[in-house]
């Protein structure tokens, strides 16, 4: 409710505010280069990419900077990964099921997913996030069956140099909301592993996001893409 009311109290600067990001903010492309392939030495590991402009590599140039290519760099001493990633940037929780939708039905033994910064700009509240979330999930396991699923949880919005306050609080809390939810979510399932951003720790580190202050750099890819890694080889 709180958050509700919040957001109808700040309408008139958010809207100023969003008009003026959109306009003044760069509008960089998805990286280039293979979403579907075969990589490393080792037992054979199949894994899956979805989701939005964080997981299609937006920041970097090409996927071996991204967090594909990140997990890859982790993975390929220890197994020969056979990966496919399935993300566009721009795409909210309904967009990703139904490109979800158009994959092949194949067992995967790890499916990772980037979901949520969309549905935030949209201000969609916590409760209808999670109901989208637990759809989202049960697709996910008919389809594809995995040993395990790392969901990333919502950025904390608040810290995108891209966005100023009163816009960028906003868009923090709505984040915030929604990864409560994520985190309960997640602890119900044994195949769950969360991921979430740190960016008090980027900060401390003296590592930048991309030059658009709205998507990850390619250290922070690098360490996305490592925690992803390790849950991996801790589960499988």
């Amino acid at each position: 409710m709180f958050l509700r009311v919040a957001t109808l109290a700040l309408l008139p600067a958010i809207v100023v505010q969003g008009l003026s990001v959109k306009k003044n903010t760069p509008r960089l492309p998805e990286a280039t280069g293979d979403r579907q392939g075969q990589q490393g030495s080792g037992p054979i590991l199949s894994l899956l990419i979805v989701g939005d402009s964080a997981a299609a590599g937006v920041g970097v140039e090409t996927q071996q900077d991204a967090l594909l290519g990140a997990i890859l760099q982790k993975l390929d001493k220890h197994f020969t990964v056979h990966w496919c990633l399935q993300a566009k940037s721009g795409d909210s929780s309904t967009k990703i099921m139904q490109n979800i939708n158009t994959l092949p039905s194949a067992p995967y033994d790890v499916v990772i997913t980037s979901v949520g910064v969309n549905d935030v700009t949209q201000f969609m509240g916590a409760k209808n996030w999670i109901a989208k979330q637990k759809q989202l999930y049960t697709l996910i396991e008919s389809k594809f069956s995995p040993k395990l699923v790392v969901a990333t949880g919502v950025p904390p919005m608040n810290e995108f140099p891209a966005l100023p306050n009163p816009l960028g609080w906003l868009f923090g809390q709505y984040a915030a909301q929604m990864n409560q939810k994520l985190r309960a979510f997640v602890k119900l399932h044994s195949n769950m592993q969360l991921i979430e951003y740190d960016l008090a720790q980027y900060k401390m580190l003296n590592l930048n996001m991309a030059e658009d202050g709205f998507h990850p750099s390619k250290e922070v890819y690098q360490i996305w893409g490592s925690q992803v890694a390790e849950k991996i080889r801790q589960a499988l």
